[in-house]
């Protein structure tokens, strides 16, 4: 087993509210070197839930969530840093448009599928 770090990815619309709408997992596994995150943008909830929010900028900003977990030049300054760099860069506290949850930790055999399975219960 190995023990793992996830956070929840966040739509909030008006950060002095406290309302958001999950849309993706993040997920860092030190011992297996994996650091993925998983999103979907639901257009008709994220309509509903904040009419006046730009759909284009939150996609914007997730693909820079994922080319960050890549590793790659694509991902910037912050995407050539260490893989745990990168994971504690991206669930730093922020306010802004898109935020992580606290980060919360548990231990699995198998980091690609225990994210799919926290995408299934938290985000779908």
């Amino acid at each position: 087993m190995h023990v793992f770090e996830y956070a929840v990815l966040r739509v909030v619309p008006r950060v002095e509210r406290e309302e958001f709408l999950n849309i993706g997992v993040i997920l860092y596994c030190r011992s297996l070197g994996f650091l993925e995150t998983r999103c979907a943008l639901p257009a008709a909830r994220l309509r509903a839930f904040a009419p006046d929010l730009e759909q284009e900028e939150i996609t914007a900003r997730l693909h820079a969530f994922e080319r960050i977990c890549q590793g790659r030049a694509t991902g910037g300054t912050i995407g050539q840093l260490p893989i745990a760099e990168r994971f504690r860069w991206l669930t730093a506290t922020r306010s802004t448009v898109v935020q992580c949850s606290p980060v919360h930790p548990g231990r699995c055999a198998d980091a690609a599928d225990t994210l799919t399975r926290l995408f299934a219960q938290l985000v779908q």
